[in-house]
């Protein structure tokens, strides 16, 4: 088991922080390492940076994540991995789409020619807004608290979305399920990053299964036709004790 030595603490919201640190290890925007809450549980977490001070964002769901967003500088966070294929990175028009905690693994892929959607129930679900440039961003929230009030697909009707080079999406299933139907019949190239109960990242509890893909090994980022082959993508889900249940 390996580990990092937090070098900051940020808080972004009431249930989500940032942790950096800074290591030599080459990681791809995407990828995950299996984070280690000791006497508690591993859970899965991706990079928001992969610069020499890299980062990670934890949303606190839970007692293990919990534990992982208290982590004070000088602490150590235990992990294994680093894990999973990550984004394809490709030169022009990019359009990243993340809802929630989901945008933080699209942060590494920002440059001059990207926009941005991001999408929450409320404004204090918003985060890394001030990553982008202000002109190519676009806020949505289901109450309307910041920026236009709606869900995804609202933003997006407003951008001409074959024109990027390429369109990244990463947050809830049920938005990623929306977004892959709303680009149905669009030529665009696309990759979503899933997210599935995840317990060893190394293929073998077969809790992240889904269509007989593992998120862990296949993914945790699959092709836009891929999803569409998935008929299980958007519908159901394995729990963490194996039970299928509804998305």
């Amino acid at each position: 088991m390996k580990y990092f030595t937090i070098k900051e603490n940020i808080r972004e919201s009431r249930d989500v922080n940032t942790l950096t640190f800074e290591d030599n290890i080459k990681i791809k925007p995407g990828q995950f390492i299996m984070a280690w809450a000791p006497r508690i549980n591993y859970i899965p977490l991706s990079f928001s940076s992969v610069s020499q001070i890299k980062s990670i964002t934890v949303k606190i769901y839970g007692e293990a994540s919990a534990y992982l967003a208290g982590l004070k500088p000088g602490d150590k966070l235990f992990y294994d991995g680093v894990y999973g294929n990550g984004y394809d990175v490709v030169q022009g028009k990019k359009l990243l789409i993340g809802a929630g905690s989901g945008i933080a693994s699209l942060i590494p892929l920002i440059d001059e020619d990207t926009t941005g959607i991001i999408s929450g129930k409320t404004g204090n679900d918003i985060l890394f807004s001030s990553k982008f440039k202000k002109e190519k961003l676009h806020i949505v929230t289901d109450d309307g608290s910041m920026g236009k009030k709606g869900f995804v697909a609202t933003a997006m009707d407003g951008l001409d979305i074959e024109s990027f080079d390429m369109v990244y999406v990463c947050g809830p299933e049920i938005m990623m399920f929306s977004v892959l139907n709303y680009l149905k019949g669009m030529k665009v190239n696309c990759q979503f990053s899933l997210e599935r109960s995840m317990k060893c990242g190394i293929g073998l509890c077969d809790s992240c299964s889904i269509n007989g893909f593992q998120v862990c090994r296949d993914g945790p980022v699959f092709s836009i036709e891929k999803l569409k082959s998935m008929d299980e993508f958007g519908r159901t889900k394995l729990t963490s004790s194996g039970k299928r249940v509804s998305v």
